[in-house]
């Protein structure tokens, strides 16, 4: 490894692993990945860890590149003078470059009582605690699920399909995403499964008890479990370490993922905001910005200068238990349009991508260069229209999960 170039990707998720597979496409550069878990994890099936019909996890040795170094600890502080990252374990890496990738989680709710008795399902270790708690549940017990965007109404689906009693408490909009006839459509699947849906602006929750969750109109509904699936956040690394981050600490970049404060810090995923427009949170973004992240450094590299960043993919898929969905088509401002596809035929499309996700990463692994979606032409025009347009203001719409 003497005299490589040495990369270190923070983060193996969707936009660290797709980044650091790519980053192998020169031999003189030696790739590290730090992630605090030795498997990766398949965040999109989260809702069906909930629900007992499948594990969300990928061995790592199926979708990273052999020649990427996997470190198994967590960064905990980044010297981007000094050039070197800190490990919860007391080691220290030092780096040429580093692709910030750390992705995101549950934020920490302000509702009195849901940090006690909610139960989060962003991640992993979240997400199996869950299903240990609904499996010592009877099944006639009440389930509370609080949030109506992605994760919410795909949990509570996963569970009423089992026989739960659910209950999907939205605190104003079901699917705030969704176009109004694909949200109609959530709803009458949703229905059917049984679920009892708490819409409004009454449906705000103020307070979680042990056994209940108190709404804004002073309703009170009971849950022997409540599940708390309302508003992500990106970890405060990037903020710890002195770096320019957003109000909700994603770290500020460029148009070609470059950090504002330095040219050897490139940013992916959850947790990058470029331009202070930062995308939705999504896999469905995740990808082709690991993609763009390793070009940009791949480029620096050759001496030549980064493209921008362009996007021009959007779409939400929503599953609804195993054997339905919504699947909602939006414009290039990510804004859901009228055409969706319900029923069995969306959730053939969720599970198709799904399986695809690892099919993108194995193959950047095995042929690095091969994924060229984040270069399908039209995106960057667009981008360029909403930063005069001043549209910072729409990062609020990254306040959900990561989906297809």
């Amino acid at each position: 490894m003497t005299g490589k170039t040495q990369v270190v990707v923070i983060g193996g998720g969707y936009a660290g692993v797709m980044a650091a597979n790519r980053l192998t496409r020169r031999d003189d550069v030696a790739v590290t990945l730090v992630n605090p878990r030795p498997d990766f994890v398949h965040r999109v099936r989260l809702h069906q860890l909930v629900g007992g019909s499948d594990d969300a996890v990928v061995a790592y040795r199926d979708v990273l590149a052999e020649d990427v170094r996997l470190v198994v600890d967590t960064v905990t502080r980044i010297d981007a003078a000094g050039r070197g990252v800190t490990s919860a374990s007391g080691g220290t890496l030092g780096y040429d470059y580093l692709v910030y990738a750390v992705g995101s989680g549950s934020a920490e709710p302000d509702v009195p009582g849901a940090a006690e008795f909610a139960h989060p399902a962003a991640t992993l270790e979240e997400a199996r605690r869950l299903r240990r708690v609904v499996e010592a549940t009877p099944a006639a017990a009440p389930v509370t699920v609080v949030g109506a965007g992605s994760t919410g109404i795909e949990t509570a689906a996963e569970l009423a399909e089992q026989g739960r009693r659910v209950t999907l408490v939205c605190g104003g909009v079901l699917g705030p995403y969704l176009h109004a006839r694909g949200r109609r459509s959530a709803a009458r699947q949703l229905a059917g499964l049984g679920v009892r849906v708490v819409d409004g602006s009454g449906s705000k929750v103020t307070a979680v008890t042990r056994g209940a969750v108190r709404l804004a109109d002073g309703r009170e509904l009971p849950g022997e479990v409540t599940v708390w699936t309302a508003g992500f956040g990106v970890p405060g690394l990037a903020a710890r370490s002195g770096l320019s981050t957003d109000a909700a600490g994603r770290l500020l970049t460029d148009e070609t993922l470059t950090s504002v404060d330095d040219a050897r810090v490139v940013a992916a995923g959850d947790s990058a905001a470029p331009s202070g427009l930062p995308l939705r949170m999504s896999c469905l973004n995740a990808i082709p910005l690991g993609a763009r992240a390793a070009d940009t450094v791949l480029s620096r590299l050759a001496g030549e200068q980064p493209a921008p960043l362009h996007h021009s993919i959007y779409a939400q898929c929503i599953s609804l238990g195993r054997g339905a969905g919504v699947y909602q088509l939006a414009n290039r401002s990510d804004v859901a349009v009228w055409l969706h596809i319900g029923g069995g035929p969306a959730a053939r499309i969720k599970e198709l991508g799904c399986r695809s996700i690892p099919g993108y990463l194995t193959g950047e692994a095995r042929e690095p260069g091969s994924y060229r979606l984040h270069r399908l032409p039209g995106g960057a025009a667009r981008r360029r229209k909403l930063l005069r347009a001043g549209a910072p203001a729409a990062a609020g719409r990254t306040a959900g999960r990561r989906v297809l």
